[in-house]
This record gives C-alpha cells, structure tokens and sequence, in this order.
C-alpha cells in the first residue's frame, strides 16, 4: 500500500460524500431498537422524511438500496399483469422496466433519446388512447443518474389528470430527493422511491418509499404477495416509532442528522445551490469544445453533469488517467452510453471551492489523456458562481 497525499474527490453522482457530522452520528453506539430509546430515534426519521419529501403522507423506510424500494412500490400497488406506462429517459428507467417485468407486470415504454427527461405531452397522448383504463400506472424517473436529465413531475400529473386518466403516479426520486426540488403532495405523486446514498448524504443502505392515501388504500386489497415489503405492516408499527424487523439502527441516527443539516441550509437554499454549481459546470464543459448530452433546456439536472466524449476517444479511459493522476472518481457511462459519455457529480456536501477543485481535475485529466479541448473551463464556470448570487450568503 502507498499513502497518497490530499483526499480523494470521490465526484460520482452518488454515493455522495458523507459529512463529518453525518459519520459521527452513524458512529454512536448501537441501541436495543425494541427499547425505549429507539421510538424517538424512529419517530424523527419517518417525520422527518415528511419534511423532505414534502408531503403529510406516510414514508416508508427500509434497510436496503433503492433497488428494494423499487420492488416495494411496484409490489404493494400493482397486482400481476398489470399493464404500466414508462418512459426511457436513461438506464435507470429501463432498470425499474426490466424488473417490473420480472415480477409479471406488463410494462409499456414510451421511447426517449436519452437526452431529456420524460415528455408529458407524449404521455398524456398515450394515456389517452388508453380508453378501457387497463393501464394502472405511470412510472418515471425524475432525476435520471445515467444521462443528467430532469423530468417535469407536475406537468405528468397535469397531463394524467387532463386525460380524466385513474393511473397512479409512481417517481424515481432516489438522486433527486434533497438535492432538486420534489412536491410530493403538490405535483399529486402517489408513491415515490428514494435512497440515502446521493442528496441525504448518507452511505447506501437505507431506501424509501412515500405513499399517497390512494395508493395506500389500493394496496391494502390489492398488489402482490408480499412480505418483507409489506406497506401494511411498516405503518401498523411505524405509529409508535418502531419497525416490524431489525432496522438500520445508525443510519438512521445519520438520517437524522442530515435532515437537520438540510433544513439548517434551507432546503429552498440547498436546491439553488446545486443549480447553480450545474449551470457552471454545464459553463466550463461547453467552453472545453464538449457536450453536454442532456440537450433538453431547462431539464439539466443540478445533481450531475453527462460529459460526451469527441468522436475517437474513450471516456473510460479518460476517467482512468484522471483517477490514476488526480485522484478523482468521476461516473462512467452506463449501456447505451457505455465508454461513449463521463458523469460528473455536484451533488450533496459540496461548495463553490469543491466545484473548483473538481473541475480542475477534469481539466487536468483532459489535458494527461489527450482529449481534445480548450483550457480555461474553470474560469468560465467561475463567471457563472459570480453572475449567480451564493444561496443564503448575504452579499
């Protein structure tokens, strides 16, 4: 083993980096979660997870990724051959499709270029035609991980509710939630999937789900068997603070630490925030001569960037020079995208000298790798912080 010098900037678009706070919360000592102690500890995260999904609904909190809270939504709301409408905005959504297909539904995908977000207009059309009703939901993916696209949420609620259309709503918010703006009760979800491990600035390992009063009540006479996932079960005992098996007792005393720290910022603030590190990072990659590869304006994300390689070159082994010579994490491209496209993450515990820093790096390791390019995308992204006031800093 050699010891390198500086810290590694781990600038995937999740996992995130963990505060100090956070980790010195995670690192107290295990209680009996069946005592006394435990209900406050329980009782603070699920209202606490209210406030951040914005919702006065039930949240469900599992130990498990988000991959689990996926299964649990289609599970507790969607019976066996059920016909669901889904939009392939990136790898992420043809995740969640593959599964649903898996566990017997019927998934529909309305086909996307990977460069944008879920249209509302193609779905309200869709929906449309759907005269019998046999389609039961629609799901969509908010903040897509894979390409750096936005989803409009409100406006596929507007666009379901325009068509006189009975299908739930059913988000992907696991790297939107705490880090772009998520109106759970007002854009009219009804099940919302989340993880810990991107905007809440927590190791993987615990996941959610928000459940709408329409999608709860479905699930109690209907869905698939179940158990472990089980909403029914969660809420009965969720009352008193506690959950019907063993919980992840310390990440939830971090849950709980970075949703005071979330709401110290402002969550208003913390949204501004990542915008504004996108747009400056979105600044310094149209100065290098690359592209960006949402193309959608208005739905580039605040939590990543997706940097498309020139034509001849890996991005793969552009991200390995980088580590090797910076130590610098970025995300790769993931199947259709694979070693054509690099992610750069801005998301979480992170401030205008880390986006500094980061962007050096990738300059850095542009230049190390031989990708063609114009230097100076950092002072272009520092005009941008400049134009664009700091969130909650007083001139």
């Amino acid at each position: 083993m050699t010891h390198r010098s500086g810290r590694h900037f781990l600038q995937i678009p999740g996992p995130s980096p963990v505060p100090e706070r956070v980790l010195r919360a995670i690192s107290a000592q295990v209680i009996d979660h069946r005592g006394p102690d435990f209900a406050a500890v329980g009782k603070a995260a699920l209202e606490g997870m209210k406030t951040i999904f914005k919702t006065e609904q039930d949240v469900i909190i599992y130990p498990s990724s988000g991959t689990g809270a996926w299964e649990a939504a289609l599970v507790n709301l969607l019976s066996e051959g059920d016909r669901v409408l889904m939009y392939e905005t990136g790898h992420f959504a043809a995740l969640w499709k593959k599964m649903a297909e898996k566990l017997g539904l019927r998934p529909e995908f309305i086909e996307g270029d990977w460069r944008g977000g879920a249209d509302p207009d193609a779905i309200e059309k869709r929906i449309r035609a759907d005269k019998a009703h046999e389609i039961k939901a629609v799901a969509v993916v908010h903040n897509e991980t894979s390409t750096g696209s936005v989803s409009p949420v409100a406006q596929i609620r507007q666009a379901i509710d325009a068509a006189k259309h009975p299908a739930m709503l059913m988000v992907d918010t696991i790297s939107g939630l705490a880090s772009i703006d998520f109106r759970f009760d007002e854009w009219g979800v009804d099940v919302a999937v989340s993880g810990s491990q991107k905007g809440l600035m927590l190791p993987p390992g615990i996941a959610f789900n928000a459940v709408s009063a329409k999608a709860m009540e479905a699930s109690e006479t209907g869905g698939m068997r179940r158990s472990y996932w089980d909403w029914r079960e969660m809420k009965a005992i969720n009352a008193s603070g506690y959950f019907p098996y063993t919980p992840a007792t310390n990440m939830l005393y971090g849950l709980n630490e970075a949703i005071a720290m979330l709401h110290e910022e402002g969550l208003e603030n913390v949204f501004a925030r990542h915008q504004r590190h996108g747009a400056a990072t979105r600044a310094a990659v149209r100065h290098w001569g690359l592209e960006v590869l949402c193309r959608q304006q208005g739905q580039e994300s605040g939590v990543l960037t997706a940097v498309m390689m020139p034509e001849g070159h890996s991005a793969d082994a552009f991200r390995a020079t980088a580590l090797k010579h910076y130590d610098i994490s970025l995300g790769n491209g993931l199947s259709k995208v694979a070693d054509k496209v690099f992610r750069i993450g801005h998301l979480g515990d992170f401030n205008d000298l880390t986006l500094a820093g980061v962007l050096t790096g990738v300059e850095l390791g542009l230049r190390k790798a031989g990708v063609p390019h114009q230097d100076g995308g950092i002072d272009a992204a520092l005009k941008v912080l400049d134009e664009i006031p700091q969130p909650g800093v007083a001139a």
